[in-house]
């Protein structure tokens, strides 16, 4: 008999019961749809949104991104979360490392907001803040480059849980 090719989902968790791998299913979506979604929305930000509002002046492009970023926040975090949750849940119903690998991709964006992120935010944020300083202009520059590792991160547990569910 010639041999057969097993995928890795297949493979792997042959100790798991009906429920479980139905579990295993539903989890390996979820991690995919919240991080695809999530990649998708900082892409946009980053190659349509925040460049447009670049074009404005600095005055008026400070306070739309206030509006926008805080939008943003309540829809990306849970994205974020809700995907390192789901990937690190398949990882550990048996879908393999790589599960949990793409989960802390997609999962680094929250510290990393924190720390890298949140005093350029606050920054901008602060009361009193001159709309029209340079300075202004300087710290959305700044944004930008430091919401495209989100993105960056984003896209890299998207590729990668898009690939261990194909492979």
């Amino acid at each position: 008999m010639p041999p057969t090719r097993i995928s890795k989902a297949a493979s792997a968790p042959n100790c798991l019961s009906k429920p479980e791998m139905q579990m295993l299913v539903v989890l390996k979506f979820i991690a995919i749809l919240t991080a695809a979604l999530f990649a998708g929305a900082a892409l946009y930000i980053n190659v349509a949104e925040h460049p447009a509002r670049m074009q404005l002046d600095t005055r008026y492009a400070a306070a739309q991104w206030a509006p926008s970023y805080r939008r943003a926040t309540w829809m990306q975090a849970p994205l974020a979360l809700l995907s390192l949750v789901a990937g690190l849940g398949s990882w550990l119903l048996g879908g393999g490392v790589g599960w949990a690998i793409a989960a802390l991709l997609i999962g680094a964006v929250v510290p990393f907001t924190f720390i890298g992120i949140m005093p350029t935010n606050r920054a901008l944020l602060a009361p009193g803040r001159d709309l029209d300083a340079t300075e202004t202009r300087t710290l959305l520059e700044r944004w930008a480059k430091l919401h495209a590792v989100r993105t960056i991160l984003g896209i890299a547990a998207t590729v990668l849980y898009l690939y261990l569910a194909l492979c």
